[in-house]
């Protein structure tokens, strides 16, 4: 005993002794359990992505015709009453104006569609917040679009149903049904929606289920319904079918889906609109000349936006001087297709409405 004390405590009064003797106890252990290392370290990145990290909020995506974009809270917007003046959104040059506004969200797919019939891939998050009244950011700087390509149309979707369409139309009049789930690309560069003819351009992409009626409005004001079953699926490098016949000075401007229990509300360059009953179109054949959906003067110019609204939803107006109204669908009144509409926005001198925008009421959503 008093000779394994001596060695124990000769090997703690050197320190050169007591590392040789660690070493030679761990390359024994290290001898025995020479096994293979059943677990692996690896680097676990885990589901964790942007999206995860970025709150699902509503806003509103508006685009000027010279081509800035930009998203601001849906809040900023308070509603107002019909025939308000709105408030100030863009500051944007005397050239410029805002024509297109998409209500969506921070976390949805956005398509976007130029009118040279290609398609992009966005989400709601991607496209700079900015203030109310900040003018945007070019969006030459988040797509690669060419030189006299713009973006004409924004569809927001959540997924990509197999079981769902986009429809097409153009300015001719064509339209063009293809399957929904065709666009689930994520290139940022771009690629073809529709094949267009010459001097043709996209006006307007909507998500349908194969079995809706669709509404299509000029410019003049003539509107016609029709079934999409008359309108077969094809590629997305397909050109399309006649879905109205214009008169020679009038161009397509809108198309939407009939939906039970909604008004098609028109809305002028003037600032006039209506709501009228769908019931008050009935179905045609695809091809035809359509109906009047609202009298035309001098005083109501001419359409500018014609979609499907529900009494509970309410409408974003701009201007061609960027201001904006929020207004409730129900103040506006429900006429018969040859009525010329009641003011909906104010207008300073010289200026025009140029685009509308429908807010859906939170029992849509």
């Amino acid at each position: 005993m008093r000779e394994t004390i001596a060695e124990l405590q000769s090997i703690l009064a050197d320190d050169v002794k007591l590392r040789g003797v660690i070493a030679t106890e761990l390359t024994a252990l290290r001898d025995k359990y020479a096994e293979e290392r059943f677990t692996q370290i690896v680097n676990d990145p885990g589901e964790l992505g942007v999206e995860d990290l970025i709150q699902d909020e509503e806003i509103v995506l508006t685009m000027t015709r010279a081509g800035y974009v930009k998203s601001v809270a849906a809040d900023a917007f308070r509603t107002q009453g019909r025939g308000g003046r709105g408030v100030q959104g863009a500051k944007l040059r005397d050239e410029d104006f805002v024509d297109q506004i998409i209500h969506t969200t921070t976390l949805a797919h956005l398509l976007l569609f130029s009118n040279r019939g290609r398609v992009f891939r966005l989400r709601g998050h991607e496209i700079p917040l900015k203030e109310r009244t900040a003018k945007g950011t070019a969006v030459v700087n988040l797509l690669n679009l060419q030189p006299n390509e713009s973006i004409q149309a924004i569809v927001t979707t959540d997924d990509f149903p197999e079981d769902k369409f986009l429809m097409f139309a153009t300015a001719q009049g064509t339209v063009k049904k293809t399957a929904f789930s065709e666009y689930d690309k994520s290139r940022r560069e771009g690629w073809i929606a529709i094949n267009l003819r010459d001097g043709d351009e996209v006006v307007r992409v909507v998500s349908t289920s194969g079995e809706d009626d669709l509404m299509m409005v000029s410019y003049r004001g003539v509107a016609i319904r029709f079934n999409e079953s008359e309108v077969r699926e094809m590629g997305r490098d397909a050109t399309g079918v006649r879905g109205i016949r214009l008169k020679a000075d009038d161009r397509a401007i809108s198309l939407d889906v009939v939906r039970p229990d909604a008004d098609l509300f028109v809305v002028t360059d003037t600032g006039f609109g209506k709501r009228v009953k769908t019931e008050r179109f009935n179905r045609q054949g695809r091809g035809g000349q359509g109906v009047r959906a609202i009298k035309l003067t001098a005083a109501r110019g001419f359409v500018v936006a014609a979609f499907m609204v529900h009494l509970d939803d309410e409408v974003l107006l701009a201007s061609t001087g960027g201001v904006l109204i929020r207004t409730s669908v129900r103040e506006v009144s429900s006429q018969g297709r040859d009525a010329t509409g009641v003011r909906v926005m104010n207008l300073d001198e010289g200026h025009a409405v140029a685009a509308v925008a429908v807010v859906p009421s939170e029992s849509e959503d």
